[in-house]
């Protein structure tokens, strides 16, 4: 099991997105995502946000909210528990990100992006400025076969 946090970066109507190209054996390889990563011994999920953020971008993050809870369940990869955050910015990044590009994309065009069909429906529930959620979303290899929002089944388009 691992506990994770993502952050969508906004900055003038875009989402400081990272697209994952530069790491072998990627999850995410060649998908477009928010910012974040995998919790360290005794950390918070607003410590690991933080932290991730700085190593990937270097932007120093003081204005984020915690959205919501994301359980991902998969037949290939361990269950994952992601701690989702949006947070805004005037800044660009100031380093390389080793794991990916980095790169402003206006904020209607991300689902245009190679995304994962069920980032998708939290991107929706983020533009909806829904209140904290827990989301479950199940995938068979690439495909999303179950989606579940607070409780209720959701229906899915794989």
């Amino acid at each position: 099991m691992w506990n994770t946090t993502l952050c969508y970066i906004e900055r003038e109507g875009q989402y400081l997105m990272l697209h994952r190209v530069k790491k072998e054996n990627d999850i995410n390889k060649d998908k477009w995502i928010g910012i974040g990563g995998k919790f360290e011994d005794k950390e918070s999920p607003e410590e690991c946000l933080v932290r991730e953020v700085k190593e990937e971008t270097g932007l120093t993050l003081t204005d984020y909210t915690y959205r919501g809870l994301v359980t991902f369940v998969s037949d290939r990869w361990v269950t994952e528990y992601m701690h989702l955050f949006t947070a805004r910015t005037e800044e660009d990044p100031t380093v390389v990100c080793d794991e990916g590009d980095l790169e402003w994309v206006d904020k209607d065009k991300v689902q245009d992006l190679p995304i994962w069909t069920g980032d998708k429906i939290f991107l929706d529930l983020l533009t909806q400025n829904v209140p904290f959620f827990s989301l479950k979303l199940e995938y068979v290899g690439d495909t999303l076969v179950r989606a579940v929002l607070n409780g209720k089944e959701l229906p899915t388009q794989g």
